[in-house]
């Protein structure tokens, strides 16, 4: 078979297979929340609310801890990682794990979304059916990126969304060669979740048809979305940060269960994925979220039902953190959704109770949606296309673009990540579309050492030396104490004129004509570190070093020269 030929016939096996697994997730979800809410909820009352998400939390932290005994959660993050630092290999149990957890912390109630998950299950699909097949980093990479876009499509049941998602937020490059595969994955991914969860929009509403009176309150809306999207990346980040350095799991789990107990006990809407309740704002159904100790206060005023909603606006990255801190796995992207519907809401409200204009609120919520995904994502044609795949509500296509470039705009002018590149990026370890820079990323130090040079020690005689010179094809040598740690280097230039004078053999040794190179390389250290050292020394080779100055080897200009252009080859899929 050839390359072509396998590669679509992968993409289908993948798309049907991350299809089925989309399907499982979404039943699974629905049967322990059903299971729940209309058996033990029913029988003992609203109260087990504010106690099922820490339950759900508490078994998947128990299964991740003895049974997966890997960090899972991040899917979106940990797929990047892996196309940069893992060359696309994600592990087996990855196909799995995260849906099984997931299903777990979501059913129970826990405040996040099942897309990430569905993606690091797809992407391990794709991943370990290449591995499997035993195909290059290209050809696995690309696998990996039909996974992705195959458990967006079928989560969402939106083709188009499955494969910009895949462009946009994990940088794949598009070529001739990927263009096909990602389309049968994400249709045939599509046409299983259409099979067995219905045709219908994932969020069907009621929409107005569009005003051009309303541009200017969907360019006041795109501001909007990039302020809170600046909020929800910094603080999801800062949240999640400050409650991991907290010592003890199941300590951790206590605090972060009690809080969102808590939350949930005095905002309702926040238990679960919060769909629901978004599906309410889509249809005008405002009054029917209120409830809980906050919302019943403030249900019979208009201005304090706007609060109410803006709160939960506010709370729902509270909520997400304490759920992701606490034990559960789930990931931002249903959150994001949630938070731009309320964020719509808010400014739709807000300008109509001042009652000299009459927004059209299912219409801003829509939008709304968009508009935080463009900027938490930094994925503007998803968001677009997404909100309009998902709602059937391609007549608000102007004002989703409106407002979702000038949210992707605002962000980017302070956050040049996104929620899930930025930690990466800080690590270096972030690919992106600048084939220079991807290829950089992807070229690792320990695989371009150089182990041919011949070490020496201070203390060996001139003698000694020029026996070495004798036997090695190299003009350099490392010079190393007895227990390997490096202490310099040995020109063959700087001996040239000695190296024929025997009377000098014994009494000249290596200390004498040793020198220190202009840079040293940890092994550990990123290759555009490693360039930016060899433009400073204007060397041709640099010593490679452990953390504790072992010597490892050498790195060169002419073997990373070689390293980019095999490379790029790769990356430009030339």
């Amino acid at each position: 078979m050839s390359e072509r030929n396998l590669l679509l016939l992968l993409a289908l096996v993948i798309g049907v297979s991350c299809g089925f697994a989309a399907v499982i997730l979404k039943k699974l979800i629905l049967w322990i929340s059903s299971f729940l809410v209309g058996g033990i909820v029913a029988k003992t009352g609203p109260w087990m609310y504010v106690l099922l998400p820490g339950i759900g939390m508490l078994l998947s932290l128990l299964t991740v801890k003895y049974l997966v005994k890997d960090n899972i959660s991040h899917g979106v993050t940990k797929v990047l990682l892996a196309i940069s630092r893992n060359d696309s290999r994600i592990k087996k149990h990855n196909c799995w794990s995260s849906l099984l957890t997931s299903a777990l912390t979501i059913g129970f109630g826990g405040s996040v979304g099942a897309e990430a998950p569905i993606v690091y299950t797809g992407a391990a699909i794709g991943s370990n059916l290449a591995r499997a097949l035993r195909l290059p980093y290209r050809q696995m990479t690309l696998a990996l990126g039909c996974g992705a876009a195959a458990a967006v499509a079928a989560i969402f049941k939106a083709p188009l969304a499955g494969i910009l998602f895949t462009l946009e937020v994990l940088l794949f490059n598009m070529s001739s060669t990927s263009i096909l595969p990602l389309l049968v994955s994400s249709v045939s991914a599509t046409i299983v979740s259409y099979a067995f969860l219905g045709r219908e929009p994932f969020f069907p509403g009621s929409f107005s048809v569009f005003s051009m009176s309303d541009i200017p309150y969907y360019i006041l809306l795109g501001l909007f979305c990039g302020i809170v999207s600046i909020y929800f990346i910094r603080s999801t980040l800062l949240l999640e940060d400050r409650m991991n350095k907290s010592s003890g799991v199941f300590m951790k789990w206590g605090g972060c269960a009690l809080m969102l107990g808590l939350l949930i006990f005095m905002f309702p809407p926040l238990f679960g994925e919060g769909y629901e309740s978004m599906s309410h704002l889509l249809n005008g159904q405002t009054l029917d979220i209120a409830g809980g100790l906050v919302g019943g206060w403030f249900a019979g005023n208009k201005w304090l039902i706007l609060l109410y909603f803006f709160l939960i606006m506010l709370l729902k990255v509270f909520a997400t953190a304490f759920t992701n801190a606490g034990g559960g796995v789930g990931g931002t992207f249903g959150p994001t959704l949630i938070t731009g519907a309320l964020a719509g809401f808010v400014i739709a409200r807000l300008l109509n109770n001042f009652s000299f204009v009459a927004l059209p609120e299912a219409n801003f919520v829509l939008v709304g949606m968009a508009g935080l995904m463009a900027g938490v994502m930094q994925a503007p044609l998803t968001a677009i296309f997404l909100i309009a795949e998902i709602t059937g509500g391609y007549t608000l296509l102007f004002p989703l673009i409106i407002t979702s470039v000038i949210s992707y705009g605002a962000t980017r002018t302070v956050e040049k990540f996104s929620i899930y590149s930025k930690r990466i990026a800080a690590q270096g370890d972030l690919l992106t579309h600048d084939s220079d820079q991807a290829v950089l990323t992807l070229l690792k130090t320990t695989d371009l050492i150089e182990n041919n040079f011949i070490p020496v020690q201070p203390l060996q005689s001139l003698g000694d030396l020029v026996g070495v010179v004798a036997k090695s094809t190299r003009n350099l040598f490392p010079v190393v104490d007895e227990e390997n740690v490096f202490q310099g280097i040995v020109l063959l230039d700087d001996i040239r004129e000695f190296m024929f004078d025997t009377s000098l053999y014994d009494s000249k040794f290596v200390y004498n004509f040793m020198s220190q190179p202009a840079q040293t390389v940890l092994s550990t250290e990123k290759m555009d570190s490693v360039m930016h050292k060899f433009e400073k020394s204007e060397a041709w080779s640099l010593p490679v070093l452990d953390e504790e100055s072992h010597y490892l080897g050498f790195v060169s200009k002419s073997k990373i020269f070689s390293a980019y252009r095999e490379q790029l080859q790769q990356v430009s899929n030339e």
